[in-house]
């Protein structure tokens, strides 16, 4: 028989929040963690706020010789899996006698360390040793394996914005086929001055604030971060006395490959409609939806009129909410943030809000949980992410009740 899968610990890097505890706390109030870009000059660009992590302190997490080589996605990723290791009661001795890997979604990867190394060689100066050894996309998961010495898959995702749940439904079939013990999945982005030119250059980008669903919605923010999820068997976890967030019932891919950019609202609903299916529920018992939500103007367009098609009627009595609102877009984190919110609104029973939400669009018309937290029983949340050139992955997360 296949193993059942449940979230044994969480790790989270993001602009409103390190480790779940604050991340929760922030989501729940309605905090904002967009602030003006730091990280570079943006005087030439069109906009000029992101969701910047500003006060992440790599050397808390990671020390010695190791630092200096890792990238900022790699920081963010390992100080994450730091967190949800300790979240999971995990111990070193547990990695050494399991089969443990990791299953890492991102989009940008090592983009940030491209930077630099274009500008000395624009400037015909010699390459820092240490930035050569940042760039490799793979860096990420080979600093997380090596911190814990996993002997098991070791795996990178590149399926863009929805790459960490494309990450987290590969780590929950290496469980539920008995190929793995142990996988800490999840993503890691970090902020980049390619991807924020890039997305102006688009002119996807909003000039002050996020507003998913709201009709004067101006487009996205660029934002970075890392979330991580401890996955493993029900039976390892019961036998092990560990904190169970919730349950991983199936997932569901489509790549409708539509458009570069805009997404398929067919291939949006069959994503949704595999995953519940292969989750073994109906539409009608999903509680709340935690969607990919950006605040451009097709995507939250086409994503209400997916949702339209899977739930038909009742539609609206299924509360819809974007935590891009708050934190932004972090790329690959992006859905592994969005699942650890899933796995923690089963856990509490409270759905978090979408804010800056001032004006209904008729085109729009979910409930996307206005501006303030809602408590309300979740027994089953659906994670929606889409990306470009259309893959799109939904994940869907039960309550375990102990």
């Amino acid at each position: 028989m296949p193993e059942r899968v449940v979230v044994t610990g969480l790790g989270v890097i993001s602009s409103i929040g390190t480790g779940w505890e604050e991340f929760w706390d922030s989501l729940l109030q309605g905090r904002s963690g967009i602030s003006p870009v730091t990280s570079f000059d943006t005087a030439n660009h069109f906009t000029h706020n992101g969701g910047e992590v500003k006060n992440f302190r790599p050397e808390a997490f990671i020390q010695g010789e190791a630092l200096p080589l890792l990238s900022r996605a790699s920081q963010l990723g390992l100080a994450a899996s730091k967190l949800a290791v300790k979240d999971s009661g995990l111990s070193a001795g547990d990695f050494y006698r399991l089969k443990a890997g990791t299953c890492l979604g991102i989009t940008s990867g090592s983009i940030q360390v491209i930077e630099p190394i274009d500008d000395k060689l624009l400037r015909h100066e010699d390459l820092d040793d240490d930035l050569i050894c940042q760039l490799p996309v793979h860096s990420t998961t080979s600093a997380i394996a090596k911190e814990f010495s996993l002997n098991g898959p070791d795996l990178i995702f590149s399926t863009a914005c929805a790459a960490g749940n494309y990450a987290i439904g590969y780590g929950y079939d290496l469980i539920r086929l008995k190929r793995a013990d142990i996988i800490l999945a999840g993503g890691s982005d970090a902020f980049s001055r390619i991807s924020f030119t890039g997305f102006n250059q688009f002119s996807a980008v909003a000039p002050e604030k996020c507003q998913p669903y709201d009709k004067n919605r101006k487009g996205m923010i660029p934002a970075e971060g890392a979330g991580i999820l401890v996955l493993e068997s029900l039976e390892s976890a019961l036998g092990r006395n560990a904190p169970i967030y919730a349950e991983v019932l199936g997932y569901g891919l489509s790549c409708d490959a539509y458009h570069m950019t805009t997404a398929s609202i067919e291939g949006l609903a069959q994503c949704m409609k595999k995953a519940i299916r292969e989750a073994g529920i109906s539409h009608k018992e999903v509680d709340y939806i935690s969607a990919h939500g950006t605040g451009t103007l097709a995507n939250d367009r086409n994503e209400c009129a997916a949702i339209r098609e899977v739930f038909g009627p009742d539609y609206q009595k299924v509360p819809v909410s974007s935590i891009k609102s708050m934190l932004g877009h972090a790329m690959g984190a992006a859905s592994a943030l969005e699942a650890i919110t899933c796995s923690l609104a089963v856990k509490n029973d409270v759905v978090p809000p979408t804010i800056n939400f001032e004006t209904p669009d008729p085109e729009c018309d979910i409930d996307c949980v206005p501006n303030r937290a809602r408590k309300y029983r979740v027994d089953i949340a659906l994670n929606n992410s889409y990306a470009f050139g259309g893959n799109n992955a939904s994940v869907v997360f039960k309550k375990v009740i102990q």
